[in-house]
């Protein structure tokens, strides 16, 4: 193989690389490259999911404001349920009281 044959052949074997590369770029390419359609889609996609996100900070937001609200109302219906429990001790109280002087009075 004299020089010219050696120049020549190193010149297709690059010329294949170069068209080889140029090829598989464009086939990475044309099945990578996203379509009018599908970015559309991820649009309402990426629509949906903030308007998913909001919902549930609405949500978080509404359980919050019942929870406090149960909260409070535990809160005073313990209260209310203490004050009954004292008035109904001192009834008892009261009743024991009037059972013993009546008990007293009868035998007095």
């Amino acid at each position: 193989m004299n020089r010219t044959e050696l120049i020549v052949a190193t010149t297709i074997v690059l010329f294949v690389a170069f068209a080889a590369g140029w090829f598989a770029s464009w086939l990475v390419q044309r099945f990578t490259r996203v379509s009018r359609a599908d970015m559309g889609e991820l649009d309402n996609l990426a629509q949906q999911l903030h308007d998913a996100e909001e919902a549930r900070d609405r949500a978080i937001l509404k359980a919050e404001e019942v929870e406090d609200g149960l909260k409070r109302r535990l809160t005073q219906t313990e209260a209310e349920l203490s004050a009954t429990m004292e008035g109904l001790r001192e009834a008892r109280r009261e009743a024991e009281d009037l059972r013993a002087r009546l008990s007293e009075n009868e035998a007095g």
